[in-house]
């Protein structure tokens, strides 16, 4: 047995903090009382002057890829220390899992950003997925299934409509996940080949989710006011992306989830009000809609994220063409002017071996090093990756958009990172939640209860995962302990984690101060299965 007294508990409800003990027994939380006698022969662990928390849950992650990796510790462990105790995988249409095992586009599986090397296996099911992970990872896992590699499975990336065996095919690879226990559906709008899906395709899709009251998470189309998805003029396009969501969840019980919600290029921070407008209103019709939020101005993506889906779509040969180059150069040139975001808010992030001298540079500096126009070292840059390198690209947001969104009582909190064998790494993997911490403890983001809930308790119930995601008995000791003065004081954005003491998966301690239990980690993380 446990005991961890005198803490300031946030239970995961929202309501107000309290201080308390909590005596656990094996895995789980048996008592939250305000004094627990300690009997003889228990752990004793003093926490006068810290806050208890239930282990945070990253609402958008990718490291279902991860989790099967033969070092699955170096992937994890940033997150642990910003305590992190579980994730929501297999966003953004890009699982690891839902495919046939005898498909012959394996390869193109993790839509350029992901993939199998140097894992211990590949398991195309989610349930040899989950027998292959269930205590043989740091953390807990829940898994989307991505609509993007059921669709690969079936047809690689062709940019065409499914036939009607082939649509078929992939609705039933996504329902088995669904039945095996993912936690929901993903869609990755913005990636080949979910890109090429139609109106139709995503309803059939949607439609599981409300049969089986599983969300449907959607990375939409465009989340900049101009985009290559849409002509250059007229309505702007994160919100055209976003009406198409609306015609897929209106009139349903969808449970819908727009995966983070941002504003890439200054031009596109305008959009903010009408974003949360239509939210709201779905909110209001009836469909459950929530969405999700990181703490940081750039994000991460692949190279090709600015070439348009036709472009994207050619041979080799039709991409050297000098009038597609032409017609790609006018579209990309007044899609800078519109968007006001430029090559110079491009910073590579990784090419491949042999190109490291591009990490951490703009395209704009790389292209007066080649001599080159930006459009030109830009393609090179794509060619000398085969187009499956890295960017890091902002600005995505403001500090006064994210206080806003921070407060929002839809809005979840997440980190979209991981970490990459090479090159420039996402800052979101040391500290994204503790600066959600200090946003709420300097009056900037969401009072204390509420954003312990949003990273907590409000993730484990949109994605019903039981027995998670709060301070109660009969739960899980996923268990975050932390320094509320050293969070406010903390300085961010120092490639570390700030404020965070202890943490605890599934009743075991696995991180003191700066010091983790590295044999124990090699199986603290279950699979958190619906």
């Amino acid at each position: 047995m446990k005991l961890l007294k005198n803490g300031l508990i946030y239970d995961g409800t929202g309501s107000a903090a309290f201080r308390a003990d909590i005596l656990i027994d094996g895995e789980k939380i048996v008592k939250v009382e305000r004094e627990i006698a300690a009997q003889e022969r228990w752990e004793v662990v003093d926490l006068d002057g810290l806050s208890v928390s239930s282990g945070f849950i990253d609402a958008h992650s990718h490291n279902d890829w991860f989790a099967i990796k033969n070092d699955t510790l170096k992937y994890f462990e940033p997150f642990i220390r910003q305590g992190i105790t579980s994730f929501i995988s297999g966003n953004c249409g890009i699982s690891a899992v839902g495919f046939d095992k005898e498909s012959p586009y394996a390869d193109k599986m993790g839509a350029g950003l992901f993939g199998f090397s140097g894992t211990t296996g590949i398991y195309p099911t989610t349930r040899e997925y989950f027998d292959a992970v269930d205590g043989n990872m740091p953390c807990n896992l829940a898994l989307l299934a991505g609509h993007c590699t059921a669709r690969t499975s079936v047809a690689g990336y062709e940019n065409r409509p499914l036939t009607s065996d082939e649509r078929e095919r992939m609705l039933e690879l996504l329902e088995q996940a669904l039945k095996d226990g993912a936690c929901g559906l993903s869609l990755g709008l913005m990636y080949e080949p979910g890109i090429y899906a139609d109106i139709d395709e995503l309803k059939d899709v949607a439609k599981l989710c409300e049969k089986y009251d599983r969300p449907l998470t959607v990375h939409p189309r465009a989340c900049s006011a101009v985009s290559m998805t849409y002509p250059l003029l007229g309505r702007p396009h994160l919100l055209r992306a976003l009406d198409e969501l609306v015609e897929i969840a209106r009139g349903t019980k969808l449970k819908l989830h727009y995966s983070h919600a941002i504003f890439v290029g200054r031009k596109s921070f305008k959009c903010k009000d009408e974003l949360l407008q239509i939210i709201h209103n779905l909110e209001k019709e009836g469909v459950k809609v929530g969405f999700d939020i990181y703490s940081e101005m750039l994000g991460v993506s692949v190279i090709t994220v600015v070439l348009p889906g036709w472009y994207q779509a050619l041979t080799p040969k039709q991409k050297r063409h000098w009038f597609n180059k032409l017609k790609l150069n006018i579209l990309i040139d007044a899609t800078i002017l519109l968007l006001g975001f430029g090559w110079d808010d491009i910073q590579i992030a990784y090419i491949g071996p042999g190109h490291e001298q591009y990490e951490g540079k703009s395209v704009a500096q790389i292209a007066k090093e080649m001599g080159k126009s930006c459009l030109d070292a830009y393609l090179d840059l794509c060619e000398m990756s085969n187009f499956k390198g890295r960017v890091n690209m902002g600005p995505y947001s403001t500090p006064e958009i994210l206080s806003e969104l921070s407060k929002d009582e839809l809005s979840l909190y997440m980190t979209d990172a991981w970490v990459e064998d090479y090159g420039v790494q996402n800052p979101a993997i040391y500290d994204c939640f503790p600066k959600f911490l200090k946003l709420s403890l300097t009056g900037s983001g969401d009072t204390m209860p509420n954003t312990i809930r949003k990273m907590t308790g409000g993730v484990a119930d949109r994605f019903s995962i039981s027995e998670r995601g709060y301070i109660k008995p009969g739960y899980y000791a996923d268990i975050t302990i932390f320094n509320e003065a050293a969070l406010r004081d903390g300085q961010s954005d120092q490639g570390h984690p700030f404020g965070i003491e202890k943490v605890y998966i599934n009743g075991t301690q696995v991180m003191d101060g700066h010091t983790l239990d590295t044999n124990a980690l090699k199986h603290t993380g279950r699979v958190m299965k619906n």
